[in-house]
C-alpha cells in the first residue's frame, strides 16, 4: 500500500463485483492528498463497518433509518452546500475528515456501510445528483445522501428532476438505473477532472483521467479524453497513443471519424 497508483492498477484488473468501493476511493484520494492521514480514514471506514454489522434492519425502511441514524445523526455526514465545488468534496480522505462532501463521495460511504451490514445497495446514475438505493426482493428504497438520507419517492424524484432539467422534465425509463462500483468511482473522479478543466488546469485534468484509466483501462471515452488533453498540451506521441487505443476499443463510434482526422493532423507534426 506504499504506492496508491499500484493499488489503482490492481483495481483495474478486478471484476466489478470484487471492487471494495471505499478502499478504491481512498486510494484515489491518496493520489491527490499524499500528505493526508489516509490510515485514519481507513480506520474510520473499518469503524463504520463494525458498527454496521450491528444495525437493525428487517425492512428497507428500517435499514434506511438505521443508516440515517448512524451516518447523519451520529457521525454528522451531510452535503457541503456552502462550498459545493471545492475539490475537497470529492476527496474521500477530506470528506471523512470534514464530514462534508459531494453526493457521490458521500454515497460511497453510505454504500460501504450498507454493504458491511450485509444489505444490497447500489448507486443510481441520476442526472447531476447521485443517489443511493437499498435493494429489496421486489422493490428499492432511494435515498438522497446529500440531504441526510432523505427517502425519495416518485414525487420527490420528479421535483428533483425538474430542479435539474427544468419544469417540463418528467420521470422516464432509465433514470433509476443502478451503477456498478467502477462507474461510481469514475463519476467521483469526473467531478475532479471537470473542476480542473473549469480552472484551465489541463495538466491536472489529464492526470486525473490517467488515474481513471488505471481503474477502468477499457473505457474508450477516457482514452479519447486523455488524447484530446495531450493534443492541447502539444504532447503528440501521447495523444496518438490515446487515439489509437480509443479506435481499438470503439472503431465504429460516432467520434471515430474525427479521431482519425485528428491523428492525421498529429502525424504531420512528427514529420
Amino acid at each position: 500500500m506504499s504506492d496508491p497508483r499500484r493499488a489503482l492498477d490492481a483495481i483495474g484488473q478486478l471484476p466489478d463485483v470484487e471492487i471494495d468501493i471505499a478502499d478504491a476511493a481512498l486510494q484515489l484520494a491518496r493520489v491527490d492528498s499524499p500528505g493526508a492521514d489516509w490510515e485514519a480514514s481507513r480506520a474510520h471506514l473499518s469503524e463504520l463497518a463494525r458498527e454496521a454489522v450491528l444495525l437493525p434492519g428487517e425492512t428497507l425502511a428500517e435499514r434506511a433509518e438505521s443508516l440515517i441514524n448512524l451516518l447523519t445523526s451520529r457521525y454528522g455526514y451531510s452535503g457541503d452546500v456552502d462550498r459545493y465545488d471545492d475539490l475537497a468534496n470529492a476527496n474521500l480522505i477530506q470528506v471523512i475528515e470534514r464530514r462534508r462532501g459531494l453526493p457521490v463521495a458521500l454515497g460511497i460511504i453510505w454504500l460501504h456501510t450498507a454493504r458491511a451490514a450485509g444489505w444490497a445497495a447500489h448507486g443510481i446514475d441520476f442526472p447531476s445528483h447521485f443517489l443511493v438505493a437499498l435493494k429489496g426482493k421486489s422493490t428499492q428504497a432511494v435515498l438522497d445522501v446529500f440531504h441526510g438520507g432523505q427517502p425519495m419517492d416518485a414525487p420527490e424524484l420528479r421535483e428533483l428532476l425538474k430542479r435539474i432539467e427544468g419544469e417540463n422534465a418528467e420521470l422516464r425509463p432509465g433514470l433509476l438505473r443502478p451503477m456498478g462500483s467502477r462507474a461510481v468511482l469514475l463519476r467521483l473522479q469526473n467531478n475532479v477532472a471537470s473542476r480542473r478543466l473549469q480552472a484551465n488546469d489541463l495538466s491536472g485534468a489529464l492526470v486525473c483521467i490517467e488515474d481513471m484509466l488505471r481503474i477502468a483501462p477499457d473505457q474508450a471515452e477516457l482514452w479519447r479524453q486523455a488524447a484530446l488533453l495531450n493534443q492541447r498540451l502539444d504532447q503528440v506521441a501521447a495523444a496518438l497513443k490515446g487515439f489509437e487505443r480509443y479506435l481499438e476499443l470503439s472503431p465504429d463510434s460516432r467520434a471515430a471519424g474525427r479521431v482519425r482526422s485528428a491523428m492525421e493532423e498529429l502525424r504531420t507534426r512528427l514529420n
